[in-house]
């Protein structure tokens, strides 16, 4: 293997997410991904060894600064065993409860940092001739969209399946620095990091000054009137803003990419105002479902917007600026909430509120390392509410993936949870689908799955109102009008329906019993053990 360099530094973005991190609060990003057909587990593990060579980071570890003094470093693991981050599990029913079931379990578990932050989970089992696939990453390793492009790096664009490499993966570790040195290069990187983040602050600060003149008239007034208030007052707390404490619970739901596509061209809006509206209805409706009020509260959402250029999505770390979304919850009229979205989200664009978020948050990583380490897991534990939810939405490849020639049916996004955001939702689109993936405190939200039907009712009362008619309604009709022509004509021979089949079965939304929790493991570590 081609030997790379031997050490690079975290951001002080990534060190962050790395410090805000506790036991029990663990902060991945991560995906459930189902297969069609049986997947070899030892085929798989070759598979994934063939394609480290374009993933060096994941032979690598977090190693913290000398006595924390400076940006921790990436340096290879002298113990990589690739066994230890790819495991197979079984199920016992292979039911969609069971399977949530295990990536909460997977979700709410730390991973060993004595190793790279990654792991892959192969789940066998499953109902419907399928298999699965539960990817992890911690947050400090990649965001949304670096996982994104990790995944289409994983995974094959066609279904041709080429012969895979009979000689097992070796590279080359180099020799670790001496501690005199690398306590000097972490000195000179975190110096040098520190002035970079001051010149890129007084950059930001003079280009969004310059456009702000230049684009004198693009926010009214009143409008700024009106919604700049809503900005910056305090966050109400909904039912789920309290201390996360765990387990988690997870939930899913997928909707068509083209109908979304057609309420936003129907409305005049985008895609991200859409999601953001209908993620609000439910809300909305979870809320009411448990008989809290809304009327005149405000609904906070944190939305992460990239800052990469088009064409470096496969780009590590993270390189995300953080949006607050103000929305009032109590707008029921399906049309008038995503006006409402809109209206908001170009007066943010506006204002350059992102731009605005990452130079506060760049100023963050002037505080030395060992400060961040320190109060990170103690903000995480503060009752704080600087918003009600994350809210990501990743656009995904719009066309299939393959694992040795299997299909990739369906990807199930998650965001991670922690302090007083207990419920959050990750959005991902792939192959014309829109996926949610609902995380959640088991205490804070023990119905977490109802989000699955109440999102889906949003959805319809949000299409029917914009006048979008799906295409299996199309189709009713058109079976209506054949009956309806041959009950016209003259009698003939009766003929039995044939009943439509489906090769694809998506995890089920409806609500099932808790499988009995005997799932069998098979080479897996600890701490993946499921209960």
């Amino acid at each position: 293997m081609q030997n790379h360099q031997q050490s690079d530094r975290l951001s002080w973005g990534d060190t962050v997410f790395l410090h805000l991190e506790r036991e029990g609060m663990p902060l991945n990003v991560a995906s459930i991904c189902l297969f069609e057909g049986e997947v070899s587990f030892e085929e798989c593990v070759q598979f994934i060894e063939s394609k480290l060579p374009l993933l060096p980071r994941y032979l690598k570890r977090v190693v913290p600064a000398p006595f924390g003094l400076g940006l921790p470093s990436w340096e290879y693991d002298p113990e990589f065993d690739l066994r230890r981050h790819v495991h197979e599990v079984t199920l016992n029913h292979g039911t969609d409860t069971e399977l949530k079931a295990l990536a909460a379990k997977l979700f709410g578990s730390v991973m060993d940092r004595r190793h790279p932050l990654w792991d892959i989970v192969v789940v066998r089992g499953l109902k419907g001739n399928h298999t699965g696939m539960i990817f992890r990453l911690h947050h400090c390793l990649a965001d949304g969209i670096a996982g994104v492009g990790i995944l289409s790096m994983l995974l094959d664009p066609s279904p041709e399946v080429r012969p895979l490499p009979k000689k097992k993966l070796k590279f080359h570790v180099p020799r670790p620095l001496d501690p005199l040195s690398s306590l000097t290069a972490g000195f000179v990187d975190s110096y040098s990091d520190f002035v970079k983040r001051i010149l890129s602050a007084m950059t930001d600060l003079l280009s969004m000054a310059q456009r702000a003149a230049a684009n004198g008239g693009s926010v009214a007034g009143d409008e700024f009137a009106t919604l700049f208030p809503e900005i910056t007052a305090f966050t109400e707390r909904l039912r789920f803003n309290v201390i996360y404490r765990g387990p988690q619970k997870f939930a899913c739901t997928e909707i068509p990419l083209a109908d979304v596509k057609a309420i936003r061209q129907k409305c005049g809006t985008s895609v991200n105002d859409v999601i953001l509206a209908l993620v609000t209805a439910t809300i909305r409706r979870y809320c009411e479902l448990h008989g809290d009020r809304v009327k005149g509260k405000l609904f906070r959402i944190m939305v992460p917007v990239n800052l990469r250029g088009s064409n470096s999505t496969a780009e590590l770390g993270n390189r995300i600026s953080l949006v607050p979304v103000t929305i009032p919850l109590d707008i029921r009229q399906p049309r008038k909430l995503l006006a409402a979205v809109h209206k908001r989200t170009e007066f943010l664009k506006g204002v350059h509120a992102a731009e605005l978020v990452s130079l506060a948050g760049g100023l963050i990583g002037v505080f030395p390392t060992t400060m961040q380490g320190m109060t990170g897991p103690l903000i995480s534990q503060l009752p704080i509410t600087p918003f009600n939810m994350v809210c990501t939405n990743v656009p995904g490849p719009q066309q299939p993936l393959f694992l040795l020639g299997h299909k990739m049916l369906h990807c199930y996004p998650y965001v991670p949870v922690g302090g007083e955001m207990a419920v959050n939702c990750a959005v991902l689109s792939y192959n014309g689908m829109v996926y949610f993936g609902f995380s959640g405190d088991a205490h804070a939200a023990p119905d977490l799955r109802k989000m699955e039907k109440l999102l889906e009712a949003s959805f319809t009362e949000l299409r029917d109102a914009a006048g979008i008619r799906p295409p299996q309604k199309k189709k009713a009709r058109q079976r209506r009008r054949a009956a309806s022509t041959a009950a016209s004509a003259p009698a003939t021979t009766e003929l039995a329906p044939v009943p439509v089949v489906s090769d694809v079965t998506p995890i089920e939304s409806k609500r099932v019993p808790e499988p009995a929790p005997a799932t069998e493991l098979k080479n897996v570590q600890p701490q993946l053990v499921v209960a």
